[in-house]
């Protein structure tokens, strides 16, 4: 291969949980091309959605696709969705022509089939990973078309042929691990008392408003007990920042609370760091990065998306992990109940975050990176 390029096109999107994991697998595929000395050419095939950039940042080469959703329920937006599919697949059918890559890697999502579908046209391997405990219906109607599949949790196992799959977790960014340091350390460069407890507020990369406006309202009493960094989501910001300014203007006490719309590579590895418990929406990525850096979590998984968060959620905390508060019972007795309990309680969090750290795969994306090869040389 040391005098061949080998060409890996990308594809998935529509949210970070896709994005993420492919460009964690992007980075392994180069140490692994850079230690054996291969040339290796990385294209993202997908939609033109607001992660693209990520991709461009990551100096992966991009290229659109029309994206039209796959649901497993009756939807007016199936009439325009539909259509689209068939536009993404010629359109993937024209430029697979031209980048014959040797192995499609899909994360599933908005985008992903139509570039898996043209692909097995041209007989180019196909290696599918989902993050979910219960799958996607892109990943499900792909995987008859792949060579290898890999899943994060095992629940999810069972949708697929079980002679090509197998359990690796979520691939996690290695910059997440770049500049590793203390809890009190990391507490005290995100400008919080490396004395005082810290909660990391965590609603995904485009953050939830439903957990927003929970912290909000319930401030005064979460402020008693902990300090809060709270990722609001760029969408959310403004907001959350108006109303917890006037908030923190009622409240008397020193506890820091800080609002950000969104946490980098660096900040989110300080965050993790530096957190002792997170609250958080239950997707996959975010459940692999907490249990990557052994933070206690109470989950409040999202009550749509085909239930799968909340299947992530029980499975992420069935060995202690953390607790599932499911959207119903967000209340703020429950919750302060189980903030209370784990933010007051130092052996009780080291419990949890044992459990978080046996729940993370280690080297996922290397193994993934095998599965490619492994199906390009098939």
């Amino acid at each position: 291969m040391a005098d061949q390029t080998f060409r890996v096109v990308l594809t998935g999107g529509g949210s970070g949980g896709h994005t993420y994991p492919l460009i964690a697998v992007a980075e392994a595929l180069r140490d692994r091309a850079s230690k054996l000395q291969f040339q290796l050419d990385l294209t993202y095939l997908g939609p033109n959605d607001t992660y693209a950039a990520l991709f461009k940042n990551a100096g992966i080469t991009v290229s659109f696709v029309v994206a039209g959703k796959i649901r497993r329920y009756l939807s007016l937006e199936n009439f325009t969705d539909v259509p689209k599919f068939f536009v993404g697949f010629f359109q993937a059918l024209w430029k697979l022509y031209f980048i014959m890559p040797d192995v499609i890697f899909s994360k599933g999502g908005t985008g992903a089939f139509p570039v898996v579908l043209a692909g097995w046209f041209y007989r180019i391997p196909v290696v599918v990973h989902d993050s979910d405990a219960k799958p996607g219906l892109t990943n499900v109607a792909s995987s008859f078309f792949a060579k290898r599949i890999f899943v994060s949790f095992d629940a999810a196992s069972k949708y697929f042929d079980p002679n090509i799959t197998s359990r690796t977790g979520v691939p996690v960014r290695h910059a997440l691990f770049a500049n590793p340091t203390t809890k009190e350390l990391a507490k005290e460069t995100l400008g919080f008392d490396p004395a005082k407890p810290l909660l990391l507020v965590l609603g995904g990369s485009q953050g939830a408003e439903h957990i927003n406006n929970f912290i909000l309202e319930n401030l005064a009493p979460i402020m008693k007990e902990t300090q809060v960094l709270h990722q609001a989501g760029p969408l959310n910001f403004a907001e959350v920042k108006r109303l917890s300014d006037a908030a923190l203007l009622e409240i008397s006490f020193a506890n820091r609370y800080d609002a950000v719309a969104y946490l980098d590579d660096k900040n989110m590895s300080l965050a993790l760091t530096a957190a002792d418990l997170a609250v958080s929406r239950a997707g996959s990525t975010a459940l692999f990065e907490l249990a990557a850096f052994g933070v206690p979590a109470i989950l409040i998984p999202h009550g749509g998306s085909n239930g799968h968060q909340r299947m992530n959620a029980y499975d992420f905390t069935k060995n202690g992990a953390g607790v599932v508060i499911e959207e119903p019972n967000f209340l703020p007795g429950i919750f302060l109940s189980e903030m209370r309990k784990i933010i007051s309680n130092v052996e009780l969090q080291k419990t949890m975050s044992a459990a978080a750290k046996q729940f993370f795969v280690a080297n996922s994306a290397e193994v993934i990176v095998d599965g490619i090869l492994e199906a390009a040389a098939k």
